[in-house]
């Protein structure tokens, strides 16, 4: 394409106007051959076509002429910037290598070049912009902060461009950035300028007619309010030349945005805005005696004009983290309007306009040592060892203010923080902790990657699942964040538990149908001597088949049968003596067992493998201290030890009534039903001998099912009661039980 076709007669005017100011603001900063180099490579780009139009019909030469004039102005002139900025696109569209540019221009060039094309990418994802991540995730990329002015720069260069742009969508999203990414970024850095210039003109784009009537009532006063502020600063600057003080005063009306942004949120009306415009007084003195000079300027004002010491704000004792430094205060003037006064130094008003770059001539600004505040501290720690040119000293610090994390891209354009080293499987569990369940891998930037990818800034991730997937230990040893591996663990423990109440549901089904009951506190002392720590693996070991269930319940009986038989040679029941009962406390002072001929009173107890109470058919199981464990005929315990050891098997039974109550436990399933638990207890209550002692009741699917422990004399009463607690409304089952 040749010269004269790719500028419109516009456009060759202005490419004049700004290369003549660009050489202007930075001679001294580029040689002659950065110019004769930056000639030669541009000129080419055009005349080979490589130049073109986006698809807004906007000429990249212009743009990127215009981008450096504007950071001139607001920021710095500098010869790195400058020329990044112009050979940027060329670099981008692959006219000129990274190698080449390293050859004209040198290392720095280049660094500043690999982060705008960094940044350029992220913008193809479609990214939630006014999430604060966002902004982390462009300065993460940019590496460099002077990348991020440039972004800036750039930014306000093409909102100037497209007023009156036809597509409207484009201006619209244009704008939508403008005010939720690049006037924060400009605000986090000190661009008080650009930031206020990129609000009002985003405003102009989206809300036009709110603009234009802020607007046209500002031009409409303008007359009023300059000769307002000229009769309001008269008699200050009289005492303030008698005080010997030098200064200047200049007055400002707020920007429209920030007018629209009181009119909204203070509901009041343009015209009832005391704070429209505010006097900013200057002053000329050395560092060491701003806060005097400025507090003695406040004092001269306030001896004029009364003071809203309500409104006083001192941004110089504790200047904002930003650094900006100023003292505010309001007085009232004639016709009874408030005024906004603003008393601060030369350097602190430039710091306020030009923000960070000004910050980088002067030393012991105040921060609160977070993120771009360290950043800056750091900068002027560097300063204190004398450089003069401030660009150089920040040359070669990295803004690595996020070097520690990583931002990730939804497909949605959701933009999340992780920890650097952060894998697929966080990401997952950052969605949902059932995605993170069942998650297999993912698709990174249309890749398949596996759970333990480690993710990068930029990355664009898409969670791949499977409803076979479970969690597994080893996710714990890939996952970076906490709340993954919180959530790994909660999802492991319920597997686990999962797991082990269907291993504990086998193994009592299979020793049901044996009839014998698990006596816990002895299963629990045998799988601790099996060598589990707790019964939760055991019973997972049993789901996942490690344990074979038959194994496990012959093991079991021989471990009862050991418990209950010492390593004493085995003896013929009748060669026994049976003791004298020694423990009172074991039993009511009645005897209530005859064994063999009628004796009475010998020393006993009561299995709790099944309970037995008065009036069942009971046998006995002599102990090799002489003590008898009494059993039910019907026990599956007992039926093993007649297999093993018939010969310490003795006859037993109850002798006479007996007063003395028994537990017994019985399970009831019912309808979920409102009152049906009162009711029974009250029935159970009702029983002149009985007593109710425990009560567990789970409820699930509107059934429940209690497990109650009774204290009761006798297998009569406990049958009478069982048909009693049948006969109420919404019981469906009453069984004995030896749980």
């Amino acid at each position: 394409m040749a010269e004269t076709e790719f500028f419109n007669e516009h456009e060759r005017a202005m490419l004049f106007q700004s290369i003549n100011r660009l050489w202007t603001n930075l001679r001294g900063e580029m040689t002659i051959d950065d110019v004769r180099y930056l000639q030669s490579v541009i000129t080419s780009g055009v005349k080979s076509g490589i130049y073109h139009r986006d698809k807004y019909g906007i000429n990249p030469v212009i743009r990127t002429l215009r981008t450096a004039e504007l950071l001139h102005q607001n920021i710095a002139p500098d010869r790195n910037m400058t020329i990044a900025i112009l050979v940027y696109h060329l670099c981008r569209l692959g006219h000129v290598s990274e190698k080449e540019i390293i050859d004209m221009f040198g290392d720095d060039v280049a660094r500043l070049v690999r982060g705008l094309i960094k940044i350029s990418k992220i913008y193809k994802k479609q990214a939630a912009v006014e999430d604060d991540n966002f902004r982390k995730l462009l300065v993460t990329l940019a590496q460099d902060i002077r990348v991020v002015m440039i972004m800036i720069a750039d930014r306000r260069g093409l909102m100037s461009y497209i007023n009156n742009h036809e597509d409207e969508k484009f201006v619209r999203d244009t704008s939508f950035e403008s005010r939720y990414l690049y006037a924060p970024l400009a605000h986090k850095l000190g661009l008080y300028q650009i930031k206020t210039e990129l609000e009002d003109l985003s405003l102009k784009y989206l809300q036009r007619d709110v603009y234009n009537k802020i607007a046209q009532r500002l031009n409409e006063t303008k007359a009023e309010r300059d000769k307002y502020i000229e009769e309001f600063t008269a008699p200050i600057k009289k005492v303030l030349e008698r005080e010997h003080i030098k200064c200047h005063v200049k007055g400002r009306t707020k920007s429209i945005n920030s007018i629209w942004n009181k009119m909204r949120t203070k509901k009041v009306d343009i015209s009832d805005m005391y704070d429209l415009f505010a006097i900013r007084i200057i002053i000329d003195t050395p560092l060491e005696r701003e806060k005097r000079d400025c507090w003695l300027v406040y004092s001269l004002v306030g001896d004029i004009y009364q003071a809203n010491p309500t409104r006083l704000r001192d941004w110089i004792t504790m200047p904002k983290s930003n650094g900006y430094e100023s003292l505010h205060g309001t007085f009232k003037g004639s016709d009874d309007k408030w005024v906004e006064v603003q008393i601060r130094t030369e350097r602190m008003d430039e710091v306020a306009e030009r923000g960070l770059a000004a910050h980088w001539r002067y030393k012991g600004v105040k921060t609160d040592g977070g993120g771009i505040d360290q950043w800056m501290q750091n900068v002027r720690e560097v300063l204190e060892e004398g450089s003069k040119n401030r660009m150089d000293l920040i040359r070669d610090m990295h803004a690595n203010l996020y070097d520690d994390e990583v931002f990730v891209f939804t497909p949605r354009g959701d933009v999340f923080q992780f920890p650097k080293g952060a894998t697929v499987l966080d990401f997952a569990f950052r969605i949902h902790s059932r995605v993170g369940c069942q998650c297999i891998g993912a698709k990174v930037d249309g890749k398949n990657k596996k759970i333990n990818y480690k993710l990068h800034s930029g990355d664009t991730v898409e969670i791949i699942t499977s409803s076979n997937q479970v969690p597994r230990v080893d996710w714990l040893n890939i996952v970076k964040t906490s709340r993954a591996r919180n959530k790994i663990r909660l999802a492991l423990n319920e597997e686990q538990t999962k797991k082990a109440n269907m291993g504990r549901e086998l193994l009592q089904r299979r020793f049901k149908n044996r009839k014998i009951e698990i006596d816990e506190a002895l299963m629990s002392r045998f799988i601790s001597k099996k060598g589990y720590k707790t019964t939760t693996d055991f019973f997972v070991d049993i789901q996942d088949e490690k344990l074979d269930i038959l194994s496990i319940l012959e093991e079991y009986l021989d471990y009862q049968a050991r418990q209950q038989d010492t390593s004493k040679p085995h003896e013929a029941a009748d060669k026994f003596v049976l003791q004298r009962k020694v423990d009172a406390d074991d039993h009511a002072s009645d005897d209530i067992l005859v064994i063999g001929n009628n004796v009475k009173g010998i020393n006993y107890r009561l299995s709790r493998c099944c309970n037995p109470i008065y009036g069942d058919p009971i046998v006995g199981f002599i102990a090799s201290d002489g003590a008898i464990k009494v059993h039910r005929r019907d026990c599956g315990n007992i039926k093993h030890l007649l297999s093993k050891y018939p010969y310490r098997i003795i006859r037993s039974q109850w002798s006479g009534k007996v007063g003395k109550k028994f537990a017994a436990t019985l399970k009831v399933v019912g309808n979920d039903d409102i009152g049906i638990v009162s009711n029974i207890t009250s029935l159970i209550n009702k029983e002149g001998d009985t007593m109710l002692r425990s009560v567990s009741i789970n409820s699930n699917g509107g059934i429940f099912e209690g497990y109650l422990v009774i204290g009761i004399n006798s297998l009569d009463m406990l049958d009478a009661l069982i048909k009693k607690i049948k006969n109420l409304k919404g019981v469906k089952d009453v069984q004995r039980t030896n749980r």
